[in-house]
Parts: structure tokens; sequence; C-alpha cells
């Protein structure tokens, strides 16, 4: 009997360790083995991978994690075979039904390897979307589309009486509406191009002092071979050669959606071109990406990649990290991280606010849960109330969920300030979904508009980066409780090291300098305290390099806490200098400051 015993323990420690480590192993799933293969194109790629993926995914084992692998090849994937899925997107046009081409929903322990795989899209698409997923690793791949909802001209000839003769040399089919109007043309929608971002055809950077060009899109005349005659389009800035991208303001889908994922990593993986961001993260937990690409195909004769930004983080937290990246050619930002302002619309006592999303690109998703801390911020001023409080409750106001609601009704632990009352304009930030960020090793190249923008008072570092023609500014630390609602004051920040080329050969919303710190305060003269900052180093700008054509290398307002030394700046002739802030070092009511210039 005691033997029996001795057996029948040892088998069930075995099995035991057996099961422990089956619960730990990793299968590798080879999709080609389900049908999913390169090279053929029947239009039904998409709703075959979702059949595939729900397979799979039924068949996981607690604790196991999947590596499912493409074969290397193309692989196409439709509009028109997509299923439509309500999603609402941070910073992006909120019409709620998206089609979506790769769809991964409450996934755990998965890996997608592509093995250098190309992904290309048909149609208005988001190519990939994670929702609710955790410990998920996307690698080796790129996002492309067949043909972008963008257009670029070839500038033939320039008039400043008889308009602009230009070709189509990439992008989508395209037609002359009735009315005389360009209109670019896909599966399953339209777009006319109302201005656009003209490229050097030489060097692929943003034409000096061009900024956002307006396309007079009207009595166009087709005149065969993608050529066509705009009389009303007089610039003679845009001489034969230039490029210039035709676009639209729309934001209909990003490349890659995020949305509350915990635990993300991406590596090796490149989106040549989205109709809206490159990358956009909303509520989600610790993102990092290595080589991670927004940038031209090798060879393509584009120079345009996103609509908007490369990368944007709404409302994360954890640690945002990105290393070893190309950021090219976008129509906006390399990275923006910021939270998000609600709106104080009713004090409903004292403990309860119902509050709002203002912004018409940045609503329908979550902003905060029980527990959560928070602070208030005066919208004219931007003033903090003193002290920071808890929600006890929060709730949609205007929907019976949280997806696709604008308003929250938020219960607070503490009495509210009397102060915060919808009248006087007052907006809630929530403090514990701000992210720590490490920005560093990335080249930001021939980009409309700004390099980076920082808004997150946990530690961010941003060290040996190139940023090259950028356009704009390098660097933008904002802050907007008026228009776009993005949060918040930066409280810890590292920039050094890093080297600056011919910044701001434009002007944009922000670019008062190559970093410019501008946060918006429509009534700066009241303010009494400040918005960034708060400790003598707050804010680092050290061991970088600056090479410029113009004048303004640091605007600041409204800083506590403000370093600039050991930075070398040296000035070239490669353009003539225009911008209107002739000072190389600007402030504007800053205190505990340490300057230190030499040229």
């Amino acid at each position: 009997m005691k033997n029996i015993r001795f057996s029948l323990l040892t088998f069930l420690i075995a099995a035991l360790i057996c099961g422990t480590a089956e619960a730990k192993t990793n299968r590798v799933v080879r999709l080609s083995d389900y049908g999913i293969k390169p090279g053929t194109d029947d239009g039904r790629l998409t709703s075959r991978l979702d059949s595939v993926l729900a397979l799979i995914k039924a068949s996981q084992r607690p604790g196991e994690t999947i590596t499912l692998k493409f074969k290397r090849g193309r692989y196409d994937f439709h509009a028109a075979d997509a299923k439509k899925r309500v999603i609402y997107i941070s910073n992006h046009d909120q019409d709620a039904f998206k089609h979506v081409g790769i769809f991964l929903k409450d996934w755990q322990g998965l890996t997608i390897d592509g093995s250098g795989a190309d992904f290309v899209f048909h149609g208005r698409i988001i190519p990939i979307a994670l929702q609710n997923t955790t410990q998920v690793t996307l690698k080796r791949f790129s996002v492309d589309f067949e043909k972008p909802q963008e257009g670029q001209a070839e500038i033939i000839s320039s008039s400043a009486t008889e308009g602009i003769i230009f070709r189509l040399t990439e992008g989508p089919d395209y037609r002359i509406t009735p009315e005389g109007r360009l209109q670019f043309c896909g599966e399953g929608w339209t777009n006319t191009p109302v201005g656009g971002i003209a490229f050097d055809s030489a060097t692929h950077h943003i034409l000096y002092n061009t900024a956002d060009l307006g396309f007079a899109n009207k009595q166009i005349k087709d005149l065969g071979n993608r050529k066509f005659h705009a009389p009303k389009w007089c610039d003679t800035r845009l001489v034969p050669g230039t490029r210039m991208a035709l676009r639209s303001w729309a934001r209909p889908c990003p490349g890659l959606f995020m949305d509350e994922c915990r635990q993300t990593k991406i590596s090796d993986v490149k989106i040549h071109f989205a109709e809206g961001m490159g990358l956009v993260a909303q509520r989600c937990t610790d993102i990092d990406l290595s080589r991670f690409g927004v940038c031209l195909r090798k060879g393509s004769p584009r120079y345009y990649t996103t609509q908007a930004d490369a990368t944007h983080f709404s409302q994360c937290r954890g640690l945002i990290r990105s290393v070893d990246g190309l950021y090219e050619g976008m129509m906006d930002d390399a990275i923006n991280v910021h939270g998000v302002y609600l709106r104080v619309r009713e004090r409903i006592d004292d403990n309860t606010l119902r509050c709002r999303f203002e912004h018409g690109q940045a609503w329908g998703f979550a902003w905060g849960d029980k527990g959560d801390t928070v602070c208030f911020v005066r919208s004219k001023t931007m003033e903090h109330v003193d002290g920071t409080n808890v929600i006890a409750e929060i709730k949609p106001a205007d929907k019976p969920q949280v997806t696709g609601c604008r308003e929250f009704i938020i219960r607070f632990v503490k009495p509210v300030a009397a102060e915060v009352t919808a009248a006087e304009g007052y907006g809630v930030e929530n403090l514990t979904w701000t992210p720590e960020v490490e920005f560093s090793g990335n080249v930001i190249r021939n980009n409309r508009a700004r390099g980076a923008l920082f808004s997150s008072p946990r530690r961010t570092i941003c060290e040996r980066n190139l940023f090259d023609h950028t356009s704009g500014s390098a660097i933008v630390l904002c802050g907007d409780c008026n228009g776009w609602y993005e949060s918040g004051a930066v409280r810890d920040l590292v920039i050094r090291k890093n080297v600056f080329i011919n910044a701001l050969t434009s002007l944009y919303q922000f670019t008062n300098a190559v970093i410019s710190i501008y946060p918006e305060i429509p009534g700066f003269g009241e303010q009494q305290r400040y918005f960034h900052g708060g400790t003598p180093t707050a804010i680092s700008i050290t061991d970088n390099v600056f090479d410029t054509f113009d004048k303004p290398v640091l605007y600041a307002k409204s800083v506590d806490g403000l370093v600039f030394k050991n930075n070398k700046i040296t000035h070239n002739n490669a353009f003539k200098p225009f911008h209107f802030n002739s000072q190389t070092i600007k402030l504007e009511r800053c205190i505990h400051t340490d300057i230190q210039v030499v040229e």
C-alpha cells in the first residue's frame, strides 16, 4: 500500500510538472496549412482569415502562447470582404462603422509573425486593429494600399495667370465631376482633394515656406495620360518637377489601431500609407515599438505616407517606447502623446459633474475608471486647481453604454472645489492614464507640421534622435483645454543628444521655434501660476546639436523650471531666414531657468 501511494504521488507530481510545462509552451501555427497563402487575390482573404483566427483562438489552451506565421509574400485584403465594426478612434473621423482587415480581439499571448510579408489593402479600411488584448506581438511585415486615397501631382508648368498643368504620378483612379472637380475614387470610396503639401523632387524636403497649400479644384480639364490643367490654381512657387500630395482633411482609418490593450510589442513593422494616422493607441498600457516605421517603400514614387501623425498615443499609461524607428513623409507629427481633457458641462452637486468630450474627433470611447486620480484646470488661464480628486463612479450620460458616448456623469470621492463650474470653463484631466515615454534613436524627416509632441506629467526621455527637415518645429510641448483638448502639463522631460537639422522651413500651429513650449492660454495676461514644470529641472534640454538656417531655437511660455545648456548651435545658408521670431531664446512667464547659449 505504501508503494502504491508513493507511485500515485510520483505520478501526480509528474503530471503536474508536465501540465505546467505544457501550459507554458508556445504553439507555432503556419497559416499556409489553413489555406492562408501569398500570391493569390480572390477577394476573400479577410473573411477566410477571420474564420481561421476564430478556430485557432478557440483551440488555445490556458496559459498557452501562439505564434501565427505567414509565409513571405504579398497578401491582398479588400474592404468589401471585411466586416463592419463599431469602432471609435481618438483624433479620427467618428463615423463609427469601420471595415477592418486583420481584427484581433480578446487575444492573450499571441504573436503575428509576417516573415517579411507585404499586406496590401484595397478600399477604405483599417488594416489591423487590436481590442482588449494582452501580450500581443506584431513583427516583420509591411502595410500598404494598392491605390491610396491621396494622389500625387508632378508639376509640369506653372503660370501666374494661366494656372498649372500637372500629371498624376501615383495614386488612385480618378474622375472629373460634372462641376469640374478632380475626384479620386476606389473600391467603395471617393475623395475630393482640397489642398496639399509640396515636396522638392530632388531632396524630398517639404518645399520651403509653403506649409499647407490650397488646390483650386475647379474647372479642371483632363488632357489625357493622367495630365490635367487647373486654370484657377496659380502658385509660381510650384516650379516644374515639384511633387505635391493632393489631399483632403479626412481621417477615416489609421493603419494600425489599438484599444484597451496591454503589453503590446511591435517590431520591424512598416506602414507605407494610411488614410489617417500610422498607429493610434487609446487607453493602452505598455507599448514597445522597435524599428517601427511610417516610411516610404523602397523604390516607390511616392513622397508622402500618412494623412496625419505617424504614431499617436491618447489616454495611455505604463511605458510608451519608440526606439530606432523611421518616420517620414507624414502629414503631421512623428509622435504625439497626450491625454484628453473633458470639459465640465454641469455641476450636479458638490461631488458630481457632467463632463463632455469636446473635440469632434475624440469621443465615443472610455475615458476613466473608478479609482482614477484626476485634476482640474481652468481653460482660460490653464491653471490647475489645488489638489487632486478620485473617481468614485463614472457612467455614460448620453448613451446606455460607453461606446459612442460623448458625455459622462462623474461622482468624485471628495467635494469638487467650488470654483469648478460650467460657466467659468474647466477641464478634467485623468492623471492615472498618463504614460512614461522613451523616444530614442529615431529618424524623423521630411514631414509636415511638427516632429514630436509630448504632453505627459511622467518621466519622458527624448534622446539620440535625428530631426531632419521636420518643416515645422521639431519638438512641441502644448497642453490645450480650448481647441484640441489634449492634456496635459509636462513635469519631467529630458531632451538630450539629439540632432536638429533645418526645422521651421514652414509655419504651422504652435511652431515658434525649433523647440516650442506653447500651451494654449487664451487668458495669458491673467495667469498667476505656471502650466509646465514645477521643479528647477522639470524640462532639461542639454547636449543637442542645432543646425539651422534661421534664428529661433527655443521658445517657452508658462514654465517653472527650464534648463538649456551644453547645446551646440550652428547656422547655414540652406534657406533664407523668414521666421517672425528673431530671438534664439525667447521666454514668456518662465521662472527658475538655467539658460546658456553658445553659437
